[in-house]
């Protein structure tokens, strides 16, 4: 993850396709991330990189069809914000502070999906 220094992101990642998904690897990202495509989701691996405490992590994906599979380490909070007919699955931590990365998925058909290793 490619962290700013100011309270305001300097980049965000767009992420474009018509027919097909995004991976997504957490080195490669940005603060913000933004990710479009008629038909797929976006596969989400940010067990290789260390979100600090306190930061926050945006994942916002615009799908007609296909959902989020997000790989996170135990320690950080997950939000999932959005419109979408298709459920959560999170067994993670609630609880307020630490690192914290922020799902905001809209779409038609196609949940959300937290994988803690």
């Amino acid at each position: 993850m490619t962290k700013s220094n100011g309270e305001k992101p300097r980049k965000t990642d767009v992420k474009v396709s018509l027919i097909g998904g995004h991976r997504l690897e957490g080195a490669t990202l940005h603060e913000r991330t933004v990710t479009a495509s008629l038909i797929g989701g976006a596969d989400v691996d940010l067990t290789d990189i260390d979100v600090p405490d306190g930061a926050e992590l945006r994942i916002t994906k615009l799908s007609l069809i296909g959902g989020v599979s997000l790989k996170v380490r135990r320690d950080v909070r997950v939000e999932v914000h959005g419109l979408r007919l298709g459920g959560v699955k999170d067994d993670g931590p609630s609880r307020s502070g630490g690192p914290t990365v922020r799902i905001d998925a809209w779409g038609l058909i196609g949940g959300v999906t937290v994988v803690r290793p």
